[in-house]
This record gives structure tokens, C-alpha cells and sequence, in this order.
């Protein structure tokens, strides 16, 4: 998830939010997915929320989070889309 993305929806900016979604973590970003909704329905907006995934002979069960649109990559450009940055260590 790009924080820049997730702060322009809560400051009532126009915004898509496309999260990536990791092979072995089909489901992980659902409940952000549904904090974007929440915010759209507070702020009386449209936000498009998708969920973008690899598609590969590699990759298996491939498949974007519940409750967005589903934008399928090939594998290139998913790993080119990979930020290593550890936002957990923000702010605190």
C-alpha cells in the first residue's frame, strides 16, 4: 500500500488505491480494503479500490483481495513494483 495513497483518501482528494497483493498472502490487505470503503462513505466519495497480483507458471491459486477489482501483472512487472522500505518502522 502506498501511504501516500491511503493519507490523499483521507484528506478528501481524488484517489484510486491499487494494493499489491504477495502470492502467499491472498487476504492480508482486506481490511484495508474495507478502512478505504469506510472512508469513502464517510467523506460521500468514490474510491476505486483494486488489488493487483502475478500471474505466472509459477505462481499458483493467483488471485487479488475480496471486494476490489482484480488487475492481473506478469511477474516482471510485479517484481519492479516491489517497495523494500519497512513502513512499520514510521512514526515511532
Amino acid at each position: 500500500v502506498d501511504v501516500g495513497e491511503e493519507r490523499s483518501a483521507a484528506q478528501h482528494q481524488p484517489a484510486v488505491v491499487v494494493l499489491g497483493v504477495r502470492p502467499d498472502r491472498d487476504q492480508d490487505l482486506s481490511e484495508v480494503a474495507d478502512e478505504v470503503r469506510v472512508i469513502a462513505k464517510e467523506q460521500n466519495r468514490w474510491i476505486k479500490v483494486a488489488s493487483a497480483f502475478p500471474v505466472s507458471p509459477v505462481v499458483t491459486r493467483a488471485r487479488g483481495i475480496n471486494k476490489t477489482d482484480w488487475i492481473r501483472i506478469d511477474r516482471t512487472t510485479y517484481d519492479t513494483c516491489i517497495d523494500s522500505r519497512d513502513y512499520r518502522s514510521i512514526g515511532t
